[in-house]
């Protein structure tokens, strides 16, 4: 009966405003903008309203500070309307005063905050580091998430994977993928955990263009512009007149026939 009261009263009391608009302390109706029209943003602010309990032995003069660290151990790194990540908590202020629960010493108190949300998209494309190597593909990490690697989506080349010294080979290019390097991937496949957002199903892949390794990208774009340079014309001076095109060669007069 207890905990059916406390479901219901934070049910009750958590309401969530979301906004796009930074650099104001209360959400604006004018700004308020529907999730499917929002634009396609990885990184955003929103401006929410939940409910936080107190203990008992934190209540006190110091309570700004209390709920802040409060809202950022129960929010930061869990999962947001099924689609987005909590990164970080900021400007926590209370709304009204706390209530309490018949049978719980501690306060329920409805608080206002700002949250840094990221929200992955399948088709985005991300830049992360390699933090696993494994017999079945590469872990990168990208923001407060992993994503996988498979094995047959790291190049367009078998793979030798060495696992003791964390490394991924290209067997007849010879490229490499290492712990720590920095790597471009495109999101094919996503599965949000709700329990744990850090045991996402996040698929990856690397076999596109401009994709790859960064090292691998540089190289590919210096190959490519020295192949346009060879081919290319030469390029003409600053400054100079563009030349005058030929006149056309007039034809020979021909010669009249000798008199018989």
């Amino acid at each position: 009966m207890f905990l059916c009261a406390v479901a219901s009263f934070c049910a009750e009391r958590r309401v969530r405003v979301r906004r796009r608009v930074f650099g104001q302390s209360r959400p604006d109706p004018k700004n308020l903008i529907d999730p499917p029209t929002r634009a396609r943003s990885m990184y955003y602010l929103d401006h929410r309203r939940d409910v936080v309990r107190i203990p008992p032995q934190r209540l006190g003069p110091e309570l700004a500070s209390v709920l802040t660290e409060l809202a950022q151990q129960q929010f930061e790194g869990k999962l947001v309307d099924g689609q987005s990540v909590a990164v970080t908590i900021r400007d926590v202020t209370p709304v009204g005063e706390g209530h309490i629960i018949h049978g719980d010493g501690g306060v329920y108190q409805e608080v206002e905050y700002e949250a840094l949300l990221f929200r992955p998209e399948i088709q985005e494309v991300v830049e992360g580091s390699v933090v696993e190597i494994r017999k079945f593909g590469a872990f990168v990490r990208f923001g407060p998430l992993d994503g996988l690697l498979h094995v047959s989506q790291i190049m367009d080349d078998r793979v030798n994977i060495d696992e003791h010294n964390q490394r991924l080979v290209g067997v007849e290019s010879k490229k490499d993928l290492k712990v720590g390097y920095k790597v471009r991937a495109r999101v094919v496949s996503l599965s949000l955990s709700e329990i744990s957002p850090r045991d996402s199903r996040i698929g990856l892949t690397m076999r596109q263009p401009a994709l790859g390794r960064l090292e691998w990208i540089q190289e590919a774009h210096k190959k490519t512009d020295g192949a346009a340079k060879k081919t290319g014309a030469a390029p003409a001076k600053k400054g100079a007149a563009p030349a005058a095109p030929k006149a056309a060669a007039k034809p020979a007069a021909k010669e009249p026939a000798p008199a018989s």
